[in-house]
């Protein structure tokens, strides 16, 4: 039998629009194959949608650890959802949940890919190192499952 692996939830971030400012939250609902409640994609704004042959992430999600490697390693400050994810976290190896399941707070999420990171965030964020900061390691793009509330300091559990 595998023993499950926790990690938590750090921060929240959600923005209302295509380009808008991050918005930090303590608590979101996560609804099944939607996306977070005011998140740009929920209300099927953002980027992704805006182009039909890109499959939008009901929601995104970043290592904390990440971020402290990339202020460290190139001077590039992501905090404050600079980085367009909508859920940092700490202690979790998103790299090892592509194809799986797991859940985020009271919500089943299905990690679908590797966020890269890309040129429209690092403009966003004025960062123009963001790219290279975050190359092989800029998150991981999940569908929601299950719907429910995902808050800060929940548990990740892998």
């Amino acid at each position: 039998m595998t023993e499950s692996r926790v990690g938590t939830v750090e921060r929240i971030h959600v923005a209302s629009g295509t380009g808008g400012d991050p918005e930090p939250r303590e608590a979101v609902e996560a609804v099944a194959d939607r996306g977070l409640r005011g998140d740009r994609y929920f209300d099927g704004d953002g980027i992704y949608n805006e182009q039909s042959e890109l499959e939008p992430s009901d929601i995104t999600l970043i290592e904390a650890e990440t971020l402290a490697a990339a202020a460290a390693e190139h001077g590039v400050d992501l905090e404050a959802g600079a980085h367009r994810r909508n859920v940092t976290t700490r202690g979790v190896d998103l790299g090892e949940l592509v194809g799986e399941r797991f859940r985020v707070g009271q919500a089943t999420v299905e990690g679908t890919g590797r966020c890269e990171p890309c040129g429209y965030m690092a403009d966003l964020a004025e960062e123009s190192d963001a790219v290279t900061a975050l190359d092989g390691r800029g998150g991981l793009d999940a569908r929601i499952v299950e719907s429910g509330t995902v808050a800060v300091g929940d548990e990740i559990v892998w």
